[in-house]
């Protein structure tokens, strides 16, 4: 059973990355999914969640209008596309996931390995 977050790299101000969480042994559509990153010296936080069904998605203020979190169960993964990113966007990147829908980071229960993805010049 895995999760795993892919999809980071180096871009510059303004650029877009998609990010891809996928499930390798159990299926993923089973669950809320949520996007969070580690800045550094910050704390984790909530970038976005989607739950299991697709229908609600919980972006924090900082993303709205530049990150989108969606889903594709065939594929079993869960993606967020990142558009627009500045300095301030530069973290690692996990997904996690919950059975049950959830917003706050405390309430995940299962983390995958992060990606990391960096904004500069």
């Amino acid at each position: 059973v895995q999760l795993q977050a892919s999809g980071g790299g180096s871009v510059q101000p303004g650029g877009s990355l998609k990010l891809s969480c996928t499930a390798h042994g159990f299926t993923l559509g089973d669950y809320a999914v949520g996007w969070f990153r580690r800045a550094p010296g910050k704390e984790r936080e909530r970038v976005s969640c989607i739950s299991n069904s697709g229908d609600r998605t919980y972006p924090s203020d900082f993303v709205k209008g530049r990150f989108t979190v969606s889903r594709d169960d065939a594929k079993n993964s869960v993606y967020l596309q990142m558009n627009d990113l500045t300095s301030e966007d530069t973290a690692v990147y996990y997904c996690a996931i919950n059975t049950i829908w959830v917003t706050s980071l405390f309430g995940y229960s299962y983390w995958g390995l992060g990606t990391l993805v960096t904004v500069s010049s």
